[in-house]
């Protein structure tokens, strides 16, 4: 239990109405009411039709140009506010957590499987802060889709971070060296949990 748990099951079941929304949307295009969510079927949609490195980097880059970065606090007058996709794009903003939950469910409606995927929140030990992206396994190998980045860095070459929570369709998992993790580099530390 904690505030990233807490988070992640509200924002989880705000993501399981969006897809009813979505089906809804997907089955009746002409009649639906949402263009957030017609916006979303476009990007998964354009996903879809690829494959592997290709589908990856389209959703990625797809949501990064969709989304404006965003603080909470001049959002929603609140920190740390979790949105699900479809709050995201009709807003047209959001912060780093937004971008990644967006591009967690975009991937799985594209066709990823949920077992190669991951919320990872991380320290950035250069900016001092919190910073979540989406982990996704191609081949073996964890691709970062960061929306500070269009190019998908594999998870050995990111530096000066340190991995906080995993967030995957089990639930939250607290990475157990988190506090002391520190600048190892990312490969050591999210590496050996993500594999």
């Amino acid at each position: 239990m904690g505030p990233v748990l807490e988070k992640w099951l509200g924002v989880e079941r705000e993501v399981d109405d969006e897809r009813r929304v979505l089906k809804i949307c997907e089955e009746s295009r002409g009649s639906c009411q949402s263009r957030a969510a017609l916006e979303f079927l476009a990007i998964v949609e354009s996903g879809r039709t690829l494959d592997g490195r290709a589908r990856l980097g389209e959703i990625n880059r797809a949501i990064n140009l969709k989304i404006k970065p965003m603080t909470d606090l001049a959002l929603y007058g609140a920190e740390d506010v979790w949105s699900p996709p479809l709050t995201t794009l009709a807003k047209g903003a959001g912060d780093c957590e937004d971008y990644a939950i967006a591009k967690f469910v975009a991937l799985q409606q594209a066709g990823v499987s949920s077992d190669d995927l991951r919320i990872v929140i991380m320290r950035d030990d250069i900016r001092d802060e919190d910073h979540a992206v989406v982990a996704a396994r191609l081949d073996g190998t964890w691709l970062m889709l960061d929306n500070r980045h269009m190019a998908m860095v594999e998870d050995r070459q990111v530096r000066n971070y340190h991995p906080v929570f995993l967030i995957d369709r089990d639930g939250v998992n607290r990475y157990p060296d988190a506090a002391s993790a520190g600048s190892r580099g990312y490969e050591r530390a999210v590496g050996q949990i993500l594999r």
